[in-house]
């Protein structure tokens, strides 16, 4: 043998050893996606109008605090019009500038104009589309959190579309998918705002009751808020009702991270620490509040009201009748970080494991009798020819799993399609090789010479139809999601193991047969 054929043989040979190490063993090599393994599938939309109401509140927050604090306006109030624009009352004209240098300083992405003695705000257009992009991009990276935090393995998580607000999660083999679901559907909008009726902290049995305090119209700056009322055990008896101040005191932007812990009672709550600026305006409304009642919101109910007894800076306790399992989901979400807007449920499917082992099933057995087809066809026509192509088509499967295997990709319904596609174009390139060889063989080439002239001549159309799939497949897994990707990705994977196997790998098996002998009259193809 010479040193062509040798080097060549140890190539096939080291990629034979690398597909064998990666795909064995096979069912934990190779990762089962969501209609193989079970699991759950949600599609989420972002509400990024939620993102931009609280940017809105956040910059009115900070305006009004400038003119009171900075610039003395202590008469000053705003009011929010809608998601991108708010009022400001109580501004003279001859202030104007003290507002141009607020707005100058610290919200560039404002302008503003006087309507009488109205001041009106409106956001710049740009910085809308960039509050939506980053309202998804966060909502994305903190479901990935969570998910990760929880353990979920082999998730599948992104957008529907390049400039979607909707988000794709597939969890595969989720045990517990109720509270998998839970986890990720939790906004985690953690709020604490000061309680102003009832003022000793005790619900209203009812929203009238509450309006009617106010005279029949509720303040602008003024919410109301559920408040679900539990027993020692946790177990909700009814539903009371809060008005709370319109501001925020702090968020769950302000969180520096959170834990689970017992409270004063052996009850589980959840402790929660602040970052630098977050406590320094907590310290500032607790240290002016003492007795008054402070509520704490969690995805727009009130979890618990307690009294403020003394200044609180950079540390707190969440309480409200929790139990085990519920502190530490929460500790989970708030540790991700609380999601930058709500989020609606546009579908939400469960894949049993059965319904998987199923497809597993159907798709083994399918794959067993179309591969015993097309063995009994390329040996009947082909004779022993067919068996170089059987030998190249069994390399062309091993590497195709291998290359998942190595890479972490998940097999999919979709992705078994493409295995069988790309099965369907290495046979059709072994027999444009062997037509071509016929071909030689018929014109009265010697064996050597028309295998050569054979595998040549092939080549332009073997490398066209890959090709041009290859490409496919790349505009596929760029703009696709879900189990288009997984198509692509063993489409990608099989036309490259077939050309390897049905070029490279066959001709060397005809050169080995040939150089074993010195004079080859026939060929049994």
């Amino acid at each position: 043998m010479n040193r062509s054929l040798l080097a060549r043989g140890l190539l096939i040979l080291a990629v034979v050893a690398f597909a064998l190490v990666s795909v064995y063993p096979i069912d934990e090599s190779v990762k089962l996606g969501l209609d193989l393994r079970g699991g759950i599938h949600l599609v989420l939309e972002v509400q990024a109008e939620d993102a931009l109401r609280a940017e809105t509140d956040k910059d009115l927050d900070t305006l009004l605090g400038e003119l009171q604090d900075e610039h003395g306006l202590v008469s000053v109030a705003a009011t929010r019009t809608d998601d991108n624009s708010f009022e400001v009352t109580g501004v003279p004209r001859a202030s104007d500038d003290a507002v141009s240098e607020v707005v100058d300083r610290l919200l560039q992405v404002w302008t503003w104009r006087r309507s009488g003695d109205l001041v009106r705000f409106s956001r710049r257009i740009e910085e809308v589309g960039e509050i939506r992009e980053q309202a998804v991009r966060q909502a994305l990276q903190t479901i990935r959190n969570r998910v990760d935090a929880f353990g979920v393995a082999e998730p599948v998580i992104q957008r529907q579309g390049l400039a979607s607000n909707r988000i794709v999660v597939q969890l595969p083999g989720v045990d517990d998918p109720e509270r998998v679901k839970e986890l990720i559907k939790n906004t985690a909008f953690l709020e604490f705002r000061m309680v102003d009726y009832p003022g000793n902290g005790a619900s209203a049995s009812s929203e009238e009751e509450i309006v009617a305090n106010y005279g029949g119209q509720l303040p602008a700056n003024v919410q109301i808020f559920p408040h679900e009322i539990r027993d020692e055990a946790g177990l909700p008896i009814r539903t009371g009702y809060l008005a709370l101040e319109q501001r925020q005191v702090i968020t769950g932007r302000d969180l520096r991270t959170a834990r689970a812990g017992l409270g004063q009672f052996n009850e589980p709550v959840v402790y929660f620490f602040l970052k630098p600026e977050g406590a320094r305006l907590f310290g500032e409304t607790t240290g002016a509040n003492i007795g008054r009642y402070l509520a704490i919101v969690l995805d727009g109910k009130v979890r618990s009201a307690p009294q403020i007894n003394g200044k609180i800076t950079d540390e707190g306790t969440i309480s409200g009748g929790f139990t085990q399992q519920e502190v530490e989901d929460l500790v989970t979400v708030l540790r991700s970080g609380s999601l930058p807007a709500g989020i609606k449920y546009l579908e939400d499917r469960a894949v049993g494991p059965t319904l998987g082992q199923d497809s597993i099933d159907q798709g083994l057995r399918a794959g067993l009798a179309g591969g015993a087809l097309i063995v009994l066809a390329m040996l009947v026509v082909y004779r022993r020819s067919g068996i170089n192509a059987v030998a190249a088509l069994s390399l062309n499967i091993v590497v195709v799993f291998a290359l998942l295997a190595y890479v972490g990709a998940t097999l999919t319904l979709p992705g078994i399609a493409g295995i069988i596609l790309t099965v369907g174009m290495a046979v059709d390139a072994n027999v444009l090789i062997f037509e071509r060889i016929k071909e030689e063989l018929r014109a009265g080439r010697t064996v050597k010479t028309a295998i050569s002239s054979g595998f040549s001549k092939a080549l332009s159309s073997i490398l066209d139809a890959n090709v041009t799939t290859l490409i496919a497949a790349m505009f596929l897994f760029q703009f696709g999601t879900g189990p288009i990707r997984g198509f692509a990705v063993t489409l990608t994977f099989g036309i490259l193991a077939s050309l390897f196997s049905a070029v490279f790998t066959s001709r060397w098996i005809f050169d080995v047969l040939l150089s074993r002998r010195s004079r080859v009259e026939t060929l049994s193809i």
